[in-house]
């Protein structure tokens, strides 16, 4: 069951790919239960955010835990809130099969607003980390409505995007060309993105998560490339829940990409991205050796 929590963005909670069904990105529609797919929209919406929610307070080893794991979890925490069993199994069919259609759909609203809660100017570590870099080719992972990847792009590199999030992706494509500058996008989860080999001068992970990408980034850096990453430190959490995948523990980050040479490691209060103002965040910046 379930779609795991992970940021796409921060506060991101997009369903993870560890779970085989949720690797179908729209492909569940024409096989739901007759049961679930004649609830309005507005009611799968709240079953899904009920789930968002319960599933982002529990502890990492929860949220980590396995499918059957959570599912019991959960089963019995809605057995607690008074619903039925019959209540009980169309929820988890929900969340099984329109958990990723909805959690897209939450972000295109988000990354769409016309008034947005996250900063929409580049992130301030990547600016710092990329000036001075000879520009080249650069993957903005998770790039939602382009903020970051138009940066590069107005640097001079050669910029290629990707989220799940169509209208987020279009907002992004649109704001490119009324700068006059050149994205290459496409509407995909990192699952099913072509990463590559030797292929990057620079992989931007700016609140996307990192622990789906520790084979993925060592392999598609080009030798002399670097991998950009911010997300929450775990000491964020503490003034609400976060999306697990967005969130490492002290040192964590570093260890997951053991190939990479670390150009610079920090773990500061600073003002994040995302709807959290001030709060503790990781910040990575690591350079693929040359051969």
């Amino acid at each position: 069951m379930r779609p795991r929590l992970q940021h796409s963005k921060p506060g991101a909670w997009a369903p993870s790919t560890r779970w085989h069904k949720l690797n179908r990105l729209l492909r569940a529609f024409a096989c739901l239960a007759v049961a679930v797919s004649l609830l309005p929209a507005q009611t799968q919406q709240q079953v899904y955010e009920r789930f968002r929610a319960w599933i982002s307070q529990q502890p990492a080893a929860v949220q980590r835990g396995s499918d059957a794991d959570v599912t019991s979890r959960y089963r019995a925490y809605l057995k607690q809130q008074g619903f039925t069993d019959a209540d009980i199994d169309s929820q988890l069919r929900i969340i099984d099969e329109q958990g990723r259609r909805l959690e897209i759909e939450r972000w295109n609203q988000i990354l769409t607003s016309e008034k947005p809660f996250f900063n929409t100017n580049p992130n301030a570590f990547l600016v710092e980390m990329a000036r001075g870099r000879k520009p080249g080719r650069a993957l903005d992972v998770g790039m939602g409505q382009g903020r970051n990847a138009i940066w590069l792009a107005q640097q001079g590199w050669e910029v290629t995007g990707f989220d799940p999030a169509e209208r987020a992706v279009a907002l992004a494509r649109a704001n490119a060309e009324k700068l006059g500058v050149k994205l290459t996008t496409e509407i995909k989860g990192y699952e099913d993105f072509d990463f590559g080999e030797n292929r990057w001068d620079l992989i931007l992970l700016s609140y996307v998560g990192g622990r789906e990408f520790k084979e993925i980034v060592s392999r598609a850096l080009r030798p002399g490339g670097v991998v950009v990453l911010e997300a929450f430190h775990r000491d964020a959490t503490k003034g609400g829940p976060i999306g697990g995948a967005v969130v490492f523990d002290t040192a964590e980050v570093p260890a997951l990409f053991p190939a990479l040479r670390v150009v610079r490691y920090e773990e500061p209060v600073a003002e994040a991205d995302f709807g959290r103002g001030r709060a503790r965040v990781v910040r990575y910046c690591a350079e693929k050796p040359a051969e």
